[in-house]
């Protein structure tokens, strides 16, 4: 059992589990008893921790990731000593490498390599303002989380940018994304880590990586001397613009390179606004008199020849650099002999590379190294049980494949492939096979944002869900619109989704027209057509004609913008004027329709019982004024005969 498992560093970390292990450190799952939360501790090996010179570089990558603070960089948040173990408290991150989601994903889309790799140049822009370089920026060191956002992690071989000089014998970085003058052990800058960066961006392009080899050496030195494909060549979708930031970034003349992670960024930024921006000053700069060709496969043959013309180049190189230190000033013998220093690494670095091309292949075991075994189709579990493999060879799972060649379980693919000699990273990763059930992208379109997150995480598929925000006249605010991969398409566990998700109408400015005149009903379509709200209005007596506008709360030619607010007030026509009415109570019906007409009114009678000419007005209404010509109603009643006595 690993010692340290259950151990409490300074009595505030508990070790819980071990969750990862590089070169120098491993990495442990912790809790922080004083803060209770989750952290990652990388503690040093106990062998490395013998070798002062792993010591210094520890220590230079406690100070060193210490400076940084920006949200796509792994946090520290402390360094310490605990007796003779020396740790780096970080964040714990939920989520996993990019290596792992590229396995996953199978095929990514442009857009979503484009918001990756913004977010590793943002990071990579604030590491180099504080003169630190990564020097091993591959997919392996950049985690992707659950909410898509990305981190740069693992700063084990970074450096202070003034302390950085040469590369020696040591194996810093990863071949695969290694930078050209890293491959030649010379002086590196940030301009390195913008070439691996432009390596994982074709990577994520592609599907593929820039240069393959059977061994380590092979793929060396086709960073030194070809041109990979270009993207567009493999992929057809790749739009040009962003093709040629990558191969700009992935240029072998470090000074046709971007000089920094800001330009690269604005370029992506700017492509990221425009997709059919134009970019072709980059190919006029990347196609001057160059003397490149494109990726091909280099033979062990050409590899060892190359390495001896390095070498003999580099030899004349310090030869001459010696008898310039010798006669010059002593400043200048102290800068020199920093040069022939550089130049011996570096044919120390050719030497190493020279020894393994020339014997490293002969599949001799131990001090000439293993020669990997073919594994495939076997299970994980058989493979280890073999000679070869038990007790030399580590075998990584990454990630799984679906295949009618192999049964669920069994190794689909391998590297290094078989026959690879290694002396050191004894790991073989491999895909396995596992015949998935298919599940398809369901209609989310109508459901509220929670809503769609919801059914989406119920899957069980661990979907990278990002939410989109879009203009929609007709889709209310906060529902999905529409989803990427669309409904009823294919989706794998890993994949990334994106929601589109109405932010409302479209807000933009309106220039208001004058409404006075209109009818209210046309007012309102017109008002309602610029994305203006109408609230109530009020009416009001005027000399307009009645339901016309006669006034609006925005004046002509106002500033507003759609979803603002507009009243109108209403005409409800000349206001009437009331005149007295006659009092015609116990006048005969004749009398008070005369007295009632005269005044302008419009008489209606009501009889009570039968009719008579000897009557009376008993009541009438309206009473006291009334508008002229208005109706009066008034109420008879018939009058009893008089005797004739």
């Amino acid at each position: 059992m690993d010692k340290y498992i259950g151990k409490m560093l300074d009595d505030r970390y508990e070790i819980i589990e071990l969750i990862g292990s590089g070169g120098m450190a491993n990495v442990y799952k912790a809790k922080c008893h004083r803060l209770n939360r989750m952290v990652a501790i990388k503690i040093l090996k106990t062998d490395m921790a013998e070798n002062e010179e792993i010591r210094r570089r520890f220590q230079d990558e406690s100070r060193a990731v210490a400076q940084l603070s920006h949200a796509n960089i792994v946090s520290v948040y402390d360094v310490s000593t605990s007796g003779d173990t020396e740790y780096i408290v970080m964040e714990l991150i939920d989520g996993i490498t990019l290596k792992q989601y590229m396995a996953r994903r199978g095929e990514m889309d442009w857009r979503e390599s484009l918001h990756f790799i913004i977010q590793i140049m943002r990071a990579l822009e604030h590491a180099h303002s504080r003169g630190i370089i990564h020097r091993d920026i591959k997919p392996q060191n950049i985690m992707v989380l659950r909410d898509g956002s990305v981190k740069v992690a693992d700063f084990g071989i970074a450096c202070l940018q003034n302390a950085a000089q040469t590369m020696t014998q040591d194996a810093l970085g990863s071949v695969h994304y290694i930078s050209p003058e890293q491959a030649r052990g010379e002086h590196i800058d940030a301009r390195s880590d913008i070439y691996s960066a432009g390596v994982v961006l074709y990577e994520m392009l592609t599907g593929r990586l820039p240069f393959e080899g059977d061994s380590a050496v092979s793929v060396a030195i086709q960073h030194l001397s070809s041109v990979p494909l270009a993207p567009s060549e493999i992929r057809e979708d790749v739009p040009k613009a962003l093709e040629l930031i990558c191969m700009k970034a992935m240029c072998a003349d470090i000074n046709k390179r971007y000089a920094s992670a800001t330009a690269m960024l604005e370029d992506l930024e700017n492509f990221r606004k425009d997709p059919e921006l134009d970019l072709e000053y980059i190919r006029e700069e990347l196609s001057e008199k160059e003397d490149t060709e494109p990726t091909r496969y280099i033979s062990k043959k050409e590899i060892s020849e190359a390495v001896r013309t390095n070498k003999k180049e580099q030899a004349d190189k310090a030869e001459k650099t010696e008898k310039t230190s010798i006669a010059g000033t002593k400043q200048e013998k102290k800068r020199m002999a920093i040069l022939v220093g550089a130049f011996a690494g570096a044919l120390l670095a050719i030497f190493l590379i020279f020894t393994l091309v020339s014997g490293g292949f002969k599949g001799d075991t131990g001090a000439d190294g293993y020669k990997v075994p073919n594994i495939v189709g076997m299970t994980v579990e058989e493979a280890e049980k073999l000679q070869s493999i038990n007790g030399i060879f580590k075998i990584e799972v990454i990630g799984t494949k679906e295949s009618s060649q192999f049964s669920e379980g069994q190794i689909v693919t391998q590297d290094p492939v078989e026959g690879t000699v290694r002396k050191n990273n004894l790991t073989i990763q491999v895909f396995v096979c596992a015949n998935e059930e298919k599940t398809y992208m369901p209609v989310t379109a109508g459901m509220t944002e929670t809503e769609a997150k919801v059914m989406l995480k119920n899957l069980g598929l661990n979907l990278s869900i990002q939410i989109q925000p879009k203009a929609s006249d007709t889709v209310p605010k906060g529902q999905v619109i529409s989803s990427s991969p669309s409904e009823g398409s294919q989706i794998k566990k890993g994949f990334s989704v994106i929601l589109y998700v109405s932010s409302g109408k479209e807000i933009t400015p309106v220039t208001i027209p004058n409404f006075v005149s209109m009818t209210e009903e046309n007012a309102i379509k017109l008002a309602e057509k610029l994305g203006l709200v109408v609230t109530s209005g009020i009416s009001e007596y005027s000399d307009r004609p009645v339901g016309t506008v006669i006034e609006q709360s925005i004046p002509v030619g106002g500033d507003a913008q759609t979803g603002d607010k507009i009243t109108f007030t209403i005409s409800k026509g000349p206001k009437d004027t009331n005149v007295p009415v006659p009092n015609v109570n116990r006048m005969t019906l004749n009398q008070a329709k005369a007295a009632l007409e005269a005044a302008g009114f419009h008489v209606e009678v009501n009889w009570l019982g039968e009719k008579s000419d000897n009557n009376s007005v008993i009541s009438y209404e309206p009473n006291g004024s009334a508008a002229k010509g208005a109706t009066i109603t008034i109420t008879v009643i018939a009058q009893p005969e008089q005797d004739g006595e």
